[in-house]
């Protein structure tokens, strides 16, 4: 890597992460929602396909401490999705999980199988941040459920993009962030190491792409996912700092930069 070090790497990438990795409460607990929505249970709470599959042990915990009144758990198939079914086939063969599965119904059998608990619903048709968001508004609507508070659990790579997704498309609905994960990269035995591993965690190079990936879409300009460009998610501001620790890894690194996948495409 040149003259760049590999604890500059790791620092680069912890701040890239801290960014996009939002979480609003310490905790999904009655006196931490309560310190922000001015109540102890949001309405509705969805853990969203693209995550590990530590997202659903925080979803059990979530449901556990009665986090919110409505349980969604959202994902149909997206690039995501092979990954996913491949961990949950290799950490838990019980599971027996159906080549067609979507990422809504792998989370839903792994809930089911190792916590005893249920959803209550399950959006199956959604293939992108952008369609989580819609599908999920029209799914609630559909049912009737009351949705002034929302708990997203997403990856800890995409939340603030989930979030700034469901501040345009759920517009009037408090907000409440909480990434499934949190990890920090350090440099152990001579390369990049993550400090814990959550279950189903990322390998570092897929790690690094996600969170490579994010900034791009991120930025509204011409190029991202905001007003001034797709349309996809709300205004978000990049912090300089972020912007500068993207540069220098795309400086090492041109092609680390995950583009969209046109077949999962709205």
């Amino acid at each position: 890597m040149g003259r760049v070090s590999l604890e500059e790497v790791a620092r680069d990438m912890n701040v890239i992460a801290g960014f996009v990795g939002t979480r609003d409460v310490d905790a999904l607990v009655p006196s931490e929602l309560e310190r922000v929505i001015g109540e102890p249970r949001a309405d509705v709470m969805a853990l969203f396909g693209g995550s590990i599959i530590a997202g659903a042990d925080v979803l059990a915990d979530a449901m556990r401490a009665g986090a919110a009144r409505t349980y969604v758990i959202v994902g149909g198939a997206g690039h995501t999705t092979e990954t996913l079914r491949a961990r949950v086939r290799e950490l838990c063969p019980d599971l027996g999980v159906a080549d067609d599965a979507t990422e809504a119904e792998v989370f839903s059998a792994y809930v089911e199988r190792r916590h005893g608990l249920a959803a209550d619903l399950l959006e199956t048709r959604s293939t992108n941040c952008g369609n989580n968001i819609t599908y999920l508004r029209d799914l609630l609507a559909a049912r009737g459920v009351p949705c002034r508070s929302i708990v997203l659990a997403q990856d800890a790579t995409m939340q603030r993009r989930m979030a700034a997704g469901a501040e345009l498309g759920m517009p009037g609905v408090r907000v409440v962030s909480y990434a499934t994960y949190r990890v920090d990269v350090v440099v152990r035995d001579g390369g990049l190491a993550f400090d814990r591993e959550p279950l189903g965690m990322w390998d570092m190079h897929r790690y690094r792409e996600l969170l490579m990936g994010e900034i791009p879409r991120l930025t509204d300009d011409e190029r991202g996912y905001g007003p001034r460009g797709a349309g996809f998610i709300a205004h978000v501001e990049v912090p300089d700092g972020v912007r500068a620790a993207w540069g220098r890894l795309r400086a090492l690194d041109p092609g680390s930069v995950r583009r969209a996948n046109p077949a999962f495409a709205s």
